[in-house]
């Protein structure tokens, strides 16, 4: 039998309107003596059942539902989860396997990331209740897909507030380099030392949007990550791309990317964006488009002013080197910077750098990263295209 979380008076309000996280601070008392990772049970302070969810008292996330239903976390239950969450991205992408396959609490699976890459799984877990079984997931994984690969990326800083340590390597095979094709570009992909879970999959439809605005333009693409900006840019009947980014791996693994796709049309930089916008300013270069895909500036709320301030200063440079008549896509990948403030801040970007601006598209996620309206937390990624005059 499950121990009980009971919470205190009027706090499963946030929870009857689908929220799957209950705080420290918000539990009155605990029948029994639960361990990290175990299964309990919410009640509320009436002793009405809430819903089963993974324990954890090092955290202050300490009960994250995966069920309003009184069952076990067993190989049934993920394995329907699964194929749940696999009708879905079959649905939208129509027989390609190259998606987010589960996207955390958005998938009714707590603190849980897999994403695909043809017959190759890479898993991140969040949550110690997913940590802990792994070895489960691995094996469902198996059973429905019979992978060449399954690795794990377990480095985010977002364990350590779970009590987790970091780690990555093999969970099944032995394959950690593969080819995928998004949308007619092939992209060489390390999945055990490429970025996140081996590659951004959250910028596929965005990167798409960018096409119209890239036929016989000058494009700099800012932080290019492994290149999906720069290679659609450039396939798109661009002039020129410059793209740049700090991490030389990165660069390298775009270098193999270009020469993947046969293209002349791009330039690439080891070089930090900030230093490089002042440079391209005093040498007063111009550019038709320009696409800042920034990391995320800010993990918690005490950063955010900080955070506030980088995007400003970011977004302000790009726009004084677009020419009249010029694009600007711009994106935010911060939790804590929501699209009110991201749009605040590109506002007065544009007062800074004396441009005007016309907000041509606003959106999110590709739909393989869904988010729950009951949960703002699976909000992250912010992505807008400008005309600029």
């Amino acid at each position: 039998m499950n121990s009980k979380i009971i919470l205190k008076k009027n706090e499963e309000h946030r929870i009857l309107k689908g929220h799957h996280w209950i705080f420290s601070n918000e539990i009155d008392k605990i029948e029994g003596t639960p361990i990290v990772g175990e299964i309990v049970s919410l009640y509320n302070s009436r002793g009405t059942f809430l819903g089963v969810g993974f324990y954890n008292p090092n955290s202050l996330i300490s009960v994250r539902l995966f069920s309003k239903e009184d069952i076990n976390f067993d190989k049934i239950f993920l394995s329907t989860a699964i194929q749940k969450a696999l009708h879905l991205r079959e649905k939208l992408f129509n027989g390609k396997n190259v998606y987010r396959l589960i996207h955390g609490e958005s998938d009714g699976l707590p603190g849980l990331i897999i994403d695909r890459f043809n017959d190759n799984f890479s898993i991140q877990t969040f949550s110690a209740g997913s940590d802990q079984r792994l070895g489960l997931i691995v094996e469902v994984i198996k059973e429905i897909f019979s992978p060449k690969t399954i690795i794990e990326r377990n480095e985010s800083p977002l364990r350590i507030l779970e009590g987790l340590s970091e780690k990555s390597g093999f969970l099944f095979g032995d394959v950690s380099i593969t080819e995928i094709n998004l949308d007619g570009i092939k992209y060489e992909i390390d999945l055990l030392n490429g970025q996140k879970t081996g590659f951004f999959l959250d910028q596929r439809l965005n990167r798409k949007s960018i096409i119209p605005f890239c036929k016989n333009s000058n494009v700099l693409d800012c932080f290019c990550n492994e290149g999906g900006f720069s290679l659609t840019a450039a396939t798109s009947g661009t002039k020129n791309v410059i793209a740049i980014d700090i991490s030389k791996a990165v660069i390298d693994r775009v270098n193999k990317n270009i020469k993947l796709n046969n293209l002349s049309n791009v330039e690439t930089k080891v070089e930090d964006v900030f230093e490089s916008l002042k440079i391209f300013s005093v040498e007063k270069k111009k550019f038709d488009l320009i696409i800042l895909d920034p990391p995320s500036f800010t993990k918690s709320k005490k950063n955010v002013s900080i955070a506030k301030r980088g995007y400003l200063e970011l977004n302000t440079n790009a726009l004084k080197l677009i020419s009249s008549g010029g694009f600007l896509a711009t994106s935010s990948c911060s939790h804590h910077i929501d699209k009110e403030t991201f749009l605040n801040i590109i506002n007065e970007s544009e007062i800074k750098s004396g441009k005007t601006l016309q907000l041509l598209t606003f959106s999110g996620p590709s739909p393989d990263h869904p988010e729950l309206l009951s949960m703002p937390e699976t909000s992250y990624l912010k992505f807008a295209i400008f005309h600029v005059e």
